[in-house]
């Protein structure tokens, strides 16, 4: 069967079950099996959805899954409900990414409703990304990361928050925001290195909370350089650290010489410009 065929029986599956469901809200209706017929519309609901999967027309597809949805919300049946809705998403995510993060934030409402934290903090993560690559939103996909990092840490899932909040912590660096990015990238670090198994990442935590320290303040990034070394030994080791103590000593240079470094980014170079030199350049044009 093509694509139109296919289209063409998803259609009929829709009528079908628009027929059962109005059939169902009718005294006599209700009265005779009201609740088979419901469940035989959402039925029909979900295979016309399938239907239109089959044919790629994923917003009819969408459309069918949140009726099948709605359905069950009417029954009481919250995780068939829950369910629905999240196919609707994956459906609309290929056509209407808006439309996929409704979906999707409607079945959020439903398992929180159900104390299932953990899928919700899922499926805000899949919002998360949705924001990333379809909709350019960082701040709402930001936003997603840390409603995800919070429903995994009340439920002890201590891993999958972090992974969520390296996420915020680096987007915060981009849009520079580097005291919430430092903060994330210590609290991260500071639980990699108490770990067995995490221990030997706690340096890259480290390290890019002191660049971030170094686009703010060289003393900060000095003494919060030293603070790691002092909280993880490893890192006074580690090539990451000894990076680090280089970079700084570089940029101490300039101050210890009395020396002005200015950039010139037309031009791509970087000019020295002592202060001698800049008192000769006074006395010639005087």
């Amino acid at each position: 069967m093509d694509n139109s065929g296919k289209e063409k029986e998803a259609m009929a599956l829709m009528a079908e079950a628009e027929k059962k469901m109005k059939s169902s809200q009718s005294f006599f209706g209700a009265m005779f099996g009201g609740s088979s017929k419901m469940e035989e519309a959402c039925d029909m609901y979900v295979r016309a959805a399938n239907m239109f999967k089959m044919a790629k027309n994923w917003c009819a597809a969408g459309n069918a899954f949140s009726q099948a949805a709605l359905l069950h919300l009417q029954m009481q049946s919250k995780h068939d409900a829950a369910t629905n809705f999240i196919d609707a998403g994956n459906a609309f995510k290929k056509a209407d990414p808006q439309e996929a993060i409704n979906c999707l934030n409607r079945a959020i409402e439903i398992y929180t409703d159900m104390g299932r934290f953990t899928i919700a903090a899922k499926h805000h993560i899949t919002i998360a990304e949705i924001y990333e690559t379809e909709l350019v939103d960082i701040d709402k996909a930001i936003a997603h990361y840390e409603q995800a990092a919070d429903y995994y840490k009340g439920e002890e899932s201590t891993s999958s928050a972090n992974k969520c909040l390296l996420k915020v912590a680096t987007y915060a660096a981009q849009l520079e925001q580097y005291p919430k990015a430092i903060e994330i990238y210590e609290q991260v670090g500071t639980h990699a290195m108490d770990s067995t198994l995490l221990k030997y990442s706690a340096k890259d935590h480290f390290f890019k909370a002191a660049l971030c320290h170094f686009c703010v303040d060289m003393l900060n990034a000095k003494l919060a350089v030293q603070k790691y070394e002092e909280m993880f030994p490893a890192f006074s080791d580690a090539r990451e650290c000894k990076l680090l103590k280089v970079g700084l000593h570089i940029i101490s240079i300039p101050k210890i010489l009395n020396i002005n470094i200015k950039y010139c980014p037309r031009q791509r170079e970087t000019r020295l410009i002592t202060e001698r030199e800049g008192e000769q350049s006074k006395s010639i044009d005087s």
